[in-house]
């Protein structure tokens, strides 16, 4: 049975192949396109999926897409969406470009995410919690998941939403919506919540699962900015400018958001356990990435345990109508997720076939593994950045140890280094840590595995790791386990060996303002950017001072672009 995954149209489209419940393939366009968010239909990414699950279009049982266009159109119609608007473009474009012809399911957005989570958990029965921007009406959802079931039984409604708040906010900080809200998320811990007191005027929380807005301070509805007047009067200033200077201010603004999100998230989830009396929670939906409010929320909710998948956003969206299509089908639950890396990879002789098309002087370790992994321990341990290129690319918006940059934690001067050199991005900025699972509970406060990267913690090691230990002493981790990630365990290990400390500083291996890279070759020109010291592409090695001083130019990214319907200061409605 083989059934395939589409989101698209909105942002972040991805898409993924489900075969007899087990999940083969999923990517992001963004990863093949090289345009961040990219929202349109995933052609290079469907045919990666039907590549990698080697058959065609024909051999397709199924096509699942995450969203209803029918119930969308009548929410876009209601706020006035300038867009086109055509409920049958999906299947039309499924159809044509595509060339499927299988059956079509259309699923709820917000059943698509709920089933991204509990599908994927392992968990026989557990509460449903959603929150994102919007679907198609709904913002939030609560449900409950047993077994093959899936029900959700209340829901918040547009324009009542968690996500536009903080995506509102977001864009008063001076960030782009719709991505930087995970800025705001890093800089809360510079202040503190000093007008949190405004900001609950914003949202006025009812009896179960509901809130309401006050729209006075909200004007995204009409299309053309994201809060009001009111809102820069509520809190005493005007909007800050993209990339003018910082305040104290906005750091206060952000810490008080924060902290009105995670009230409202702590005081939901508790009425959710009494609802269901589920001793787990799944939850999906783009604020589930929030990983600041999950940690809260699994440290100080009545829940047991918490599942968030990889990919929470719209993209792994396409993975849970996959899923509901599968138990449609055959009733039967799909196997559960032990890690994310379900993207392209390359064998070694096709990284030695590019890498001998550059003409860079390179080292090869085919059947010299362990010397690899001395090599690149030795190059950490001096202080130098690694991209770290291995096996199939993850799934989500998190670097795990495929597509990342690798460093010191314990070095005092990298986490500037990174983000003024390297990553060319905001200071306050952190950086999260790769961690063998089987010492994690030494280091941080963290009695489970949080493979993932989706909620913080505090760091309590007896090292000093200033790298990743965020201004309020928490820090976001990734637990690694040999079964499921054997090379970068192996690394993580040998840099053990040779320290004591069992982790490293992981972000992602991305040139500024592109997605994580895909390839060999978005990881060659990536060598364009200063301040990294050494690429592993699988089983070879490239030292940065072989790469010549006109790489950057022989390298530049293309320069695309997308709908200019797509704009950084708003949320947008199509």
């Amino acid at each position: 049975m083989n059934v395939l995954g589409i989101s698209a149209f909105y942002h972040d489209a991805a898409c993924c192949l489900l075969r007899d419940g087990r999940l083969v393939a999923a990517a992001q366009e963004e990863r093949f396109s090289r345009i961040k968010h990219d929202p349109r239909l995933p052609v290079a990414a469907f045919r990666f999926c039907l590549e990698k699950g080697g058959i065609g279009p024909g051999d397709l049982d199924a096509v699942a897409y995450y969203e209803s266009p029918v119930k969308k159109l009548a929410r876009q119609l209601w706020s006035g969406s300038r867009a086109p608007l055509d409920p049958t473009l999906q299947e039309r474009a499924i159809r044509e470009r595509l060339g499927v012809d299988a059956p079509l399911f259309y699923f709820d957005h917000h059943q698509s995410h709920a089933a991204s989570a509990f599908f994927f958990s392992g968990f026989p029965r557990a509460a449903l919690l959603t929150v994102d921007g919007v679907g198609e009406w709904a913002t939030t959802t609560y449900g409950l998941g047993d077994g093959a079931s899936l029900e959700l039984f209340e829901q918040v409604e547009f324009p009542h939403s968690l996500g536009l708040l903080y995506s509102t906010l977001t864009a008063y900080l001076g960030f782009a919506v719709n991505d930087g809200e995970y800025k705001v998320m890093g800089l809360a811990p510079y202040g503190t919540p000093r007008y949190a007191d405004r900001l609950r005027k914003l949202v006025r929380s009812s009896p179960g699962g509901g809130f309401t807005l006050d729209m006075r301070y909200f004007d995204f509805a009409g299309g053309s900015r994201m809060g009001s007047d009111a809102m820069c009067e509520l809190l005493g200033g005007p909007p800050r400018r993209a990339g003018a200077e910082i305040t104290c201010f906005h750091q206060d603004v952000a810490s008080s958001l924060q902290t009105v999100l995670e009230e409202i998230l702590l005081e939901k989830v508790r009425w959710l356990h009494e609802r269901t009396g589920a001793a787990d929670l799944c939850m999906a939906g783009g604020v589930a990435l929030n990983c600041v409010a999950n940690g809260r929320i699994l440290r100080e909710g009545p829940f047991a345990r918490l599942f968030v998948p990889p990919a929470a956003g719209d993209a792994g969206a396409c993975t849970g109508a996959a899923a509901l299509a599968h138990v449609a089908l055959t009733g039967d639950v799909p196997d559960s997720l032990a890690h994310a890396f379900f993207g392209p990879s390359w064998s070694a002789d096709e990284v030695a076939a590019i890498l001998a098309a550059t003409g860079l002087p390179v080292r090869d370790f085919r059947g010299a593994e362990d010397a690899l992994l001395d090599e690149i321990a030795e190059r950490l341990v001096r202080g130098e950045v690694v991209a770290w290129f291995d096996g199939p690319m993850e799934f989500g918006p998190r670097a795990l140890g495929a597509r990342s940059l690798l460093a010191d934690a314990r070095n005092p001067e990298m986490r500037e280094r990174l983000n003024r050199i390297v990553k060319r991005r905001e200071d306050f900025r952190p950086f999260a840590p790769s961690v063998l699972l089987a010492h994690a509970a030494e280091h941080f406060e963290l009695d489970h595995a949080s493979p993932f990267m989706l909620e913080t913690c505090r760091v309590r090691s007896p090292l000093d790791l200033p790298a990743i230990t965020h201004v309020d002493g928490s820090a976001r981790p990734q637990t690694v386990d040999p079964a499921s990630a054997p090379r970068f365990a192996a690394l993580l290990e040998a840099f053990r060996k040779r320290t004591g400390c069992p982790l490293l500083l992981n972000t992602s291996f991305n040139r500024s303002g592109e997605p994580i890279v895909c390839s060999p070759e978005d990881a060659l020109a990536a060598m364009a950017e200063p301040g990294i010291d050494a690429l592993v592409l699988g089983s070879f090695v490239l030292d940065g001072a072989g790469v010549p001083a006109n790489w950057s130019s022989l390298s530049q990214p293309v320069q695309r672009s997308v709908s200019a319907t797509l704009r950084e200061d708003l949320y947008t409605f199509v």
